[in-house]
C-alpha cells in the first residue's frame, strides 16, 4: 500500500508540510525585521542566528530523555502551539512600537527550545507510523515537503514583506504552527505509551543514548561530520540575508526567491533518493551525498550583482540537493540502526552533536564577518564543510551498502 493511502501518515505529512512551510517564510522575516526595522549590525545578526539554533545546546540531550518518558503526539502538539504563541508577540511589540532587537533575541531562544522537542519527538514518531522498511520513503517524502517550503516559503515570506511588512510574516508562521496542531490532533493511530522509567534519573538516560550513538563507527561518524557542517554552514546562514540585500543589493522579494534556490535543490533529491540509494546503497549515499556537492558551494562566495547572483543560486542549489540527500539517508539509517525504547535519547544524542555547534556558528560568522568582511566569511565557511566530509570518508560508511536493523 502506497503511504498516500495511509491516512495518519497523510496527516502527519500534511503538519509538517504546513509547520515547514511557516517556518521557512518565518525564517526569512524575522531577519528582514532586524535588518529592515531595527537596523541590526552583522553582530547582532550572528547574535540573532545563535538564538535561533542555541536551544539544541541547552535542551538538545534533556530533550531525548524526557521525550522517551512522554507520548510524542502530545510533545509534537505541545510545541506547535507554544511556538505559534512565542511568535504572534513579535508582530504586537512592531504594532505597539515597542519591538527591539532583545525581544527577537528572547523569542528567536524559546521557539528554538520548542523546536528541539518538536524534531525529537517527531523523528521518533514517524516509525510509530510506518513500518522501519519503508523509513527511506517515509522521510523522503516528509523531507520533500520541507525543501518544498524551503522553495516557496522564502519566496512567500519575501512577498509578504514586501507588501506588508516581515512583522506581518510572522504572524503567518504563527497560524502555520497552529494548523499543525490541529492537524496532528486528528491523528487516529493510539499515540505509544511511553517505555517504563529506567528509574536511574534524567543523567543515566542521557548517558545511555550517548554510549549508544558514540560506540557505533557509522552513527559517531554521521553525527560528527553535521555537527562540523553546522559549524560552517551557520557562517554562512548567518549572514545570508545580509549578503543577499547588501553586497548583492537585492529586494527582500529576490532575496527571498535566491533563498528558496536550496529549497528547489532538496525537492529534487527528495525525488531522486531512491536512485541512489540503489544505485550505491544507503551507507555509500551519505557519504557521496556531501563528497559530490558541497564543493560546488564556493561558487556561492563568487557572486556578484548582476547575473553574478546565478552563481551564488547555483552554489545554495547544490548544497541543498546535497544537504537533503544526506538528511533522508543519515536519518533513516538510525531510525533502523535504534530500538524504539532508546530512538528519542539517540536521536537527540545526535542532534546534540549535530546541531551544538550551530550557535558557535552563528557567533563567529557575526564576528568574522564584522572583522575580514561578509563575503570571505562566507567563502571560509564553505570550504570548512567541504573539509567536514572527511568525518565520513574515514568512516566504515564508505565500504558498506545495506541498511542494519536495530539491536
Amino acid at each position: 500500500m502506497s503511504l498516500w493511502r495511509h491516512a495518519d501518515f497523510v496527516r502527519l505529512w500534511s503538519a509538517n508540510t504546513v509547520s515547514q512551510l511557516g517556518s521557512r517564510a518565518g525564517a526569512i522575516a524575522v531577519p528582514l525585521v532586524a535588518v529592515t526595522a531595527l537596523a541590526a549590525t552583522p553582530l547582532e545578526m550572528g547574535l540573532l542566528n545563535a538564538a535561533g539554533t542555541v536551544g539544541a545546546l541547552l535542551f538538545g540531550l534533556p530533550a531525548g530523555a524526557w521525550v522517551d518518558r512522554m507520548r510524542r503526539r502530545r510533545v509534537l502538539l505541545t510545541a506547535d502551539v507554544t511556538r505559534a504563541l512565542l511568535l504572534l508577540s513579535i508582530p504586537l511589540g512592531y504594532a505597539a512600537g515597542v519591538l527591539t532587537v532583545w525581544q527577537l533575541l528572547a523569542v528567536a531562544l524559546l521557539v528554538s527550545i520548542g523546536t528541539i522537542f518538536f524534531d525529537v519527538a517527531h523523528l521518533a514518531y514517524v516509525p510509530a507510523l510506518v513500518e522501519r522498511e519503508r523509513l527511506i520513503e517515509a522521510n523522503a517524502k516528509l523531507q520533500a515537503s520541507y525543501s518544498v517550503a524551503v522553495v516557496t516559503g522564502p519566496s512567500l515570506g519575501g512577498l509578504i514583506a514586501g507588501l506588508a511588512g516581515a512583522a506581518a510574516t510572522v504572524s503567518v508562521t504563527a497560524v502555520t504552527f497552529l494548523t499543525s496542531a490541529g492537524l496532528l490532533r486528528r491523528i487516529r493511530t493510539p499515540d505509544p505509551a511511553p517505555a517504563a522509567a529506567s528509574g536511574q534519573g534524567t543523567l543515566a538516560d542521557i548517558g545511555e543514548g550517548l554510549r549508544y550513538l558514540l560506540r557505533d563507527p557509522a552513527l559517531r561518524a554521521i553525527g560528527l561530520c553535521t555537527g562540523s557542517v553546522n559549524l560552517f554552514m551557520s557562517m554562512v546562514a548567518a549572514l545570508l540575508v545580509l549578503f543577499l540585500t547588501r553586497e548583492l543589493g537585492l529586494s527582500p522579494v529576490m532575496t527571498g526567491l535566491v533563498a528558496a534556490a536550496s529549497g528547489a535543490g532538496g525537492v529534487l533529491a527528495a525525488v531522486t533518493v531512491k536512485r541512489w540509494t540503489r544505485a550505491f546503497g544507503p551507507t555509500r549515499t551519505i557519504v557521496l551525498s556531501l563528497l559530490l556537492t558541497e564543493p560546488l558551494g564556493v561558487l556561492m562566495a563568487l557572486s556578484s550583482r548582476g547575473w553574478g547572483v546565478v552563481l551564488f543560486v547555483c552554489g545554495w542549489f547544490a548544497c541543498g540537493y546535497g544537504g537533503t540527500l544526506y538528511n533522508v539517508v543519515q536519518v533513516s539509517y538510525r531510525q533502523s540502526a535504534c530500538p524504539d525504547h532508546l530512538l528519542g535519547r539517540v536521536q537527540a544524542a545526535n542532534r546534540f552533536l549535530a546541531f551544538a555547534m550551530a550557535p558557535a556558528g552563528g557567533l563567529l560568522g557575526g564576528a568574522l564577518g564584522t572583522w575580514l568582511g561578509v563575503r570571505p566569511t562566507i567563502l571560509i565557511g564553505v570550504l570548512g564543510a567541504v573539509a567536514s566530509t572527511l568525518w565520513l570518508i574515514l568512516s566504515p560508511l564508505r565500504r558498506a551498502s545495506g541498511t542494519p536493523s536495530a539491536a
